[in-house]
């Protein structure tokens, strides 16, 4: 391999998983991205990670079920699915296309069940299985015990969210307090997308036309991991920048050069 030759010796494969509900992200260009920065690697792109067809469709659907957030001040909770529930698991599955609104998964627990959908030759240090999803996921932080919502978890697979992109990392302090000022007066609809318009370059919204430049640099903060066990950088300008504010997100991922030195020489 030409690059990460001082990471690793082993060729590497990584294989993009597409996530049909989100229309503004081009993984056709994050596959060029990645060849060009990475040189002799193989890349390819594959449908959606989780859909129906892998394993049994019944068992997956309660598994995934079991991997929602109960109680966000309590990761250990013991529960059932209900039957709606898995039902509606079972749709997702079917059907990748569908949106989700409000639910939150366990980050690491989903994790843990999408792993057992790795194809055994596929399971080493030689293939990266970095997928995207729809799924809204957190981890559980011991600091405040409390979950909070992700842009991604690192692994096997690794998983990154364009629900978790938009709702993970916080919006400026000033659009909450217009948004609330808004809803206590009644704003509309339509006054919640003006509001929206005049902090456009401040986050980044649903299906937004930078998308996709932006999860060029959660793909290889994946591949960080994957080599290095180390996705992140201290460095705010660097595409590594693990990012809770929506600004410090835009400004890693858009500015120029898009590494740090250090990360530049790695590439290189």
């Amino acid at each position: 391999m030409k690059n990460f030759a001082n990471l690793s010796k082993l060729s590497l494969n990584i294989h993009l998983y597409e996530d049909p509900s989100t229309k503004n992200l081009d993984l056709r260009e994050i596959v060029s991205y990645l060849r060009e920065k990475l040189g002799h690697v193989s890349v390819d792109l594959r449908g959606p990670f989780i859909k129906a067809g892998l394993g049994e469709t019944e068992d997956l659907a309660r598994k995934i079920a079991g991997t929602k957030v109960r109680d966000l001040t309590n990761p250990n909770v013991q529960f059932e699915p209900l039957p709606g529930e898995v039902e509606f698991e079972r749709k997702l599955l079917r059907d990748s296309s569908l949106k989700l609104v409000g639910l939150l998964y366990d980050g690491f627990k989903l994790q843990a069940v999408l792993r057992e959908l790795i194809p055994q030759g596929e399971f080493d240090i030689g293939h990266s299985h970095i997928a995207f999803t729809n799924r809204l996921f957190g981890t559980f932080d011991e600091g405040d015990r409390r979950y909070h919502a992700r842009v991604s978890v690192y692994g096997f697979p690794s998983l990154i969210s364009t629900t978790g992109i938009v709702e993970a990392p916080a919006r400026p302090k000033e659009f909450y307090v217009l948004k609330q000022r808004y809803a206590a007066l009644g704003g509309t609809d339509a006054q919640l997308e003006e509001l929206k318009e005049k902090f456009r370059d401040r986050f980044i919204d649903y299906d937004d036309e930078r998308l996709t430049e932006i999860m060029k640099g959660y793909v290889m903060q994946a591949v960080f991991y994957h080599l290095k066990l180390d996705p992140f950088c201290v460095d705010k300008r660097c595409r590594l920048w693990n990012a809770h504010w929506q600004e410090e997100m835009l400004e890693a991922q858009l500015s120029q050069p898009e590494f740090c030195e250090q990360h530049e020489r790695e590439l290189a």
